[in-house]
């Protein structure tokens, strides 16, 4: 009798020690293939939605590749650790990039974190809002909706982040929201005795010192040149402000330049508000959409004597305090352009 309990008692045992063993390796397993590189050898975009549990994640997963398909079944891995992590419930919906070799531990990561894949497009300073319409449309992949109309110069160029599913009214949406606090704070910070009485007159000269200069050093010269004009009375003379009256803020970008030729004497006097050769004081509305930079000069100008300025031939502008001065530099810039064309 007492072999008889000697023998049961050895064989639960070696039985406990066999499923101590077994458990142990099992799990050693399992944590060596959920922290080991994946099966995934070029990098793939996955969409998971809204409501997925993290056995259907499991299965998309397993679609393209990103977690491995074998007989040791080790989409139950993915699931149970995440149930053991307790991550299986904070996986977040979106287009995600998986790269080649990314292992469960990083995708069960990756998606907790909600690492979305981002795109990006850029608007540059100084398009109105038909070619930032345009711009958008040709994003391939931002959905089309009816746009809403916004008043020209409303919308920020900057560069913005947006993913799958996102769609050409939502990035003017945050363009517009984005110009708001710009105008704001650069109201708030505005110089004093400035012959600018609202933020809408700020965004309107804005918008010519975006059109008239590229070079950033340059910006708040040239928004000092307007502005002793306007405490003058002076026209302001801006060609930008002409083209806009010609092409209603639709220009023909065809590389001959918005008018698709050059800008004429006769253009001058065009009778439109926008015509500023034609009319003093600032046009109706701005002319285009202004950045960051060109709204804070012309809220913070530099102060000068200078009234007028002509290209120098380098990208950059010659300013001149009287009209003499001026035209010799027009005449300076006239000698380039007949060199340039030889």
């Amino acid at each position: 009798m007492k072999f008889f309990f000697r023998v049961v008692l050895g064989g639960l045992v070696l039985f406990t020690t066999v499923l101590v063993f077994g458990i142990s390796g099992g799990i050693y397993w399992a944590h060596e293939r959920y922290e080991k590189a994946g099966p995934l050898e070029e990098a793939v975009f996955v969409t998971i939605s809204h409501g997925s549990s993290v056995y259907s994640i499991s299965e998309i997963l397993m679609y393209y590749g990103v977690i491995d398909l074998s007989s040791f079944s080790p989409v139950n891995i993915f699931v149970h650790i995440s149930k053991v992590t307790g991550q299986d419930n904070k996986l977040k919906a979106g287009e995600y990039k998986f790269t080649p070799h990314i292992s469960m531990k990083e995708v069960l990561d990756k998606l907790e974190k909600g690492d979305v894949y981002t795109r990006k497009v850029t608007v540059r300073e100084g398009l109105t809002n038909y070619e930032t319409g345009r711009l958008l449309l040709q994003q391939k992949d931002l959905e089309i909706e009816s746009m809403r109309k916004y008043s020209e110069g409303r919308l920020l160029p900057e560069t913005y982040s947006y993913v799958r599913g996102d769609s050409n009214a939502d990035i003017l949406e945050r363009m517009a929201a984005a110009m708001d606090r710009v105008l704001y704070e650069a109201w708030e910070n505005r110089a004093e005795g400035l012959p600018i009485k609202t933020k809408e007159e700020a965004l309107i000269l804005a918008s010519i010192i975006e059109k008239e200069t590229a070079v950033s050093s340059e910006r708040k010269r040239v928004a000092g040149v307007f502005i002793n004009r306007l405490r003058k009375g002076i026209a302001l003379q801006s060609d930008p402000t002409v083209i806009y009256a010609l092409t209603g803020g639709k220009p023909k970008n065809n590389g001959k330049g918005p008018l698709g030729r050059r800008l004429l004497t006769k253009d001058m006097g065009f009778d439109s508000p926008y015509n500023t050769y034609k009319y003093t004081g600032l046009p109706p509305t701005p002319i285009a959409n202004p950045g960051k930079a060109s709204i804070e000069a012309a809220l913070n100008p530099e102060e000068h004597k200078y009234l007028y300025f002509v290209a120098d031939g380098s990208g950059g502008h010659a300013f001149a305090k009287t009209l003499n001065e001026h035209n010799n530099n027009v005449a300076k810039w006239r000698k380039i352009r007949r060199q340039q064309k030889k």
